[in-house]
């Protein structure tokens, strides 16, 4: 379609630029109906979005050759990646990332690759899903991507339409049952999702469909999706979507697959991230962070707008307005923990905001020391930004081990720090008799950082300074975040000397929040704080809501409520401050 004929919508979305935040987001439909038992006051719109090229943010050099063959030598396992977190149990931990592609004949290696790319949001479980001759066929697995996929499996999944998932779990155990990709087979034919995000009413969702007749096979709150397109009496099938996703309340960035069509959704507020790109050969991807479209080669565009349905079939790309447009309310942890650094996520270098956190550090909180180092990885940027702004030289002062698995033997003789010590080497060289300061992106429990302080002392450090490149933790996420309940988190319990003397450091201070929202400047009020200050988006309507993980007891041989430790207390619905500061 060329670009003259475009109706204004179109016109508007086929331009990779964000939507206006603070005007009324106007629609043009092309249908009168308006949906049934709909909270929302306008009608959806569809829009067609063109497939011929546009002017590209951050264009890449794409091949026309196809490279992926040479990456699967036939008779070998695909490569080890064991690249993890040094303390997996305290830090915010992201649910997980998502993929789609439309249009390649190896979707699914694509795939695999592009879930590479995102091992990072979740380690537990991978899977992908592939379209061939109108049948959807499955491979999901327990472990990394790495250890799910092989040669042999990747070539169960034919065709050139496919959807991807990484996942990380931790309340209770990890189960195979509930690795998504999900598939189900409905009157009218199958369906795939995959979910990064969390459902603030899925229980009371769950509760009516049960009463109602409905069997669930997982403990994912993802699944009652599934359930709500199933029963949706709107055609065609994208409208049940529409409808299934009104009743939705909280974060979802959500890819869909059917036999001929890859569907992207994002919540109105947009907590989670979800981007879209096009490779060289035309075909689209979608997925959590754009390093995934660096990797496979995929050029980017723009990202999936909070409340917009976008549908890729052979005819091209339609765009539906889901809902009313909203005041944004971004994760800003995906720029100080979640996200790599050479991704960009909601339109802004996630190297640059952390490099910018450091700077803002050793202007707002300066201190004498000799030497600045980071808490690998995820602290080295914010930690680069401090040194150069301190004038301080940034060194090594802690080296990673990228070879400890998930998972380690501890010996029969209790060492203190022993996770600590063998995922981190303190440098003497560097720390001895050295004022040392460290910056790191965030303080949860606590637990970490006394170990980490201890370490640098017993290595000679002279005196140890902690710099943390966001604002105290005092509230629980209900968004798709897993991180304790607000009575584990250290700075809802503790002052900030308090914690200071906890962790044994010679100063502590955080990034403060006005100072954060200052540099996001006029963006600022399209970020959810809610960790940071207590105040929801969305308020939680049930008593407790679900925590991102599995039940040991998923519900099925015992009541919901009698589950221990896969729900967190949410706060009083008088208590709650649902304001968007």
């Amino acid at each position: 379609m060329a670009a003259t004929n475009l109706t204004p919508v179109s016109s508007y979305l086929a331009k990779p630029t964000p939507l206006p935040l603070n005007q009324p987001h106007t629609h043009i439909s092309l249908s009168s109906k308006v949906l049934p038992k709909s909270s929302f006051p306008h009608k959806p719109c569809f829009s067609h979005y063109p497939t011929s090229s546009h002017t590209h943010k951050t264009p890449l050099s794409a091949s026309s050759k196809n490279p992926l063959s040479d990456l699967f030598p036939s008779k070998k396992q695909c490569p080890e990646d064991h690249s993890l977190d040094f303390d997996d149990d305290d830090k915010p931990r992201e649910e997980c990332g998502v993929v789609g592609i439309f249009g390649d004949s190896e979707a699914s290696r694509l795939c695999y690759l592009a879930l590479h790319a995102l091992q990072h949001r979740g380690q537990e479980g991978a899977g992908i899903v592939a379209v061939k001759d109108d049948v959807l066929q499955s491979v999901t697995g327990m472990g990394l991507v790495s250890e799910v996929f092989n040669e042999s499996k990747l070539d169960r999944l034919p065709g050139d339409l496919a959807i991807g998932h990484v996942r990380y779990s931790t309340a209770g155990s990890s189960m195979l049952k509930n690795v998504q990709p999900f598939v189900a087979g409905y009157r009218f034919g199958s369906v795939g999702v995959a979910h990064n995000g969390n459902l603030v009413n899925y229980r009371s969702l769950r509760a009516k469909l049960e009463e109602n007749g409905s069997i669930f096979n997982t403990s994912s709150d993802t699944e009652v999706v599934l359930h709500l397109i199933a029963i949706s009496k709107e055609r065609p099938f994208v409208m049940r979507i529409v409808d299934a996703c009104e009743k939705l309340e909280g974060a979802y960035s959500m890819v869909f697959l059917t036999e001929d069509k890859l569907v992207a959704v994002r919540d109105p507020f947009g907590f989670r991230p979800l981007v879209m790109g096009r490779r060289s050969n035309g075909a689209v991807v979608f997925a959590s962070e754009t390093c995934a479209l660096d990797l496979i080669e995929a050029t980017y565009e723009r990202e999936v707008f909070p409340g917009e349905v976008l549908v890729v079939e052979k005819s091209g790309i339609h765009s539906l307005c889901l809902m009313p447009h909203r005041q944004p309310k971004q994760c800003i942890f995906e720029h100080i923990y979640f996200a790599l650094p050479n991704s960009v996520v909601f339109g802004r270098s996630v190297y640059e905001s952390r490099h910018r956190f450091g700077e803002i550090l050793a202007t707002e909180s300066p201190v004498d020391c000799d030497v600045v180092i980071a808490v690998p990885d995820s602290g080295v940027v914010a930690a680069l930004g401090y040194a150069a702004k301190a004038g301080v030289p940034f060194q090594q002062g802690l080296i990673r081990s990228h070879y400890v698995g998930r998972t380690f033997i501890e010996p029969s003789q209790k060492i203190r720090d022993f996770g600590v010590k063998l995922k981190l080497s303190p440098v003497r060289a560097v720390l001895e008799g050295k004022r040392v300061v460290v910056v790191d992106d965030s303080i949860v429990r606590g637990t970490t950082s006394s170990k980490i302080v201890r370490l640098l002392k017993e290595a000679g450090a002279k005196e140890v300074h902690m710099r943390i490149a966001s604002p105290p933790i005092i509230g629980s996420c209900y968004y798709g975040v897993d991180t304790p309940s607000s009575e584990e988190l250290i700075s809802n319990r503790m002052s900030v000397e308090e914690i200071r003397e906890f962790i044994g450091s010679d100063s502590l201070a955080f990034l403060p929040l006005d100072r954060l929202k200052k540099l996001l400047s006029n963006d600022s009020p399209n970020y959810c704080y809610a960790c940071f200050s207590g105040k929801y988006p969305v308020e939680p309507r049930e008593l407790k809501v679900k925590r991102v993980g599995d039940f040991v007891n998923d519900g099925i041989n015992g009541s919901l409520d009698s589950i221990d430790g896969g729900w967190v207390q949410a706060k009083p619905k008088t208590e709650l401050e649902v304001s968007g500061a």
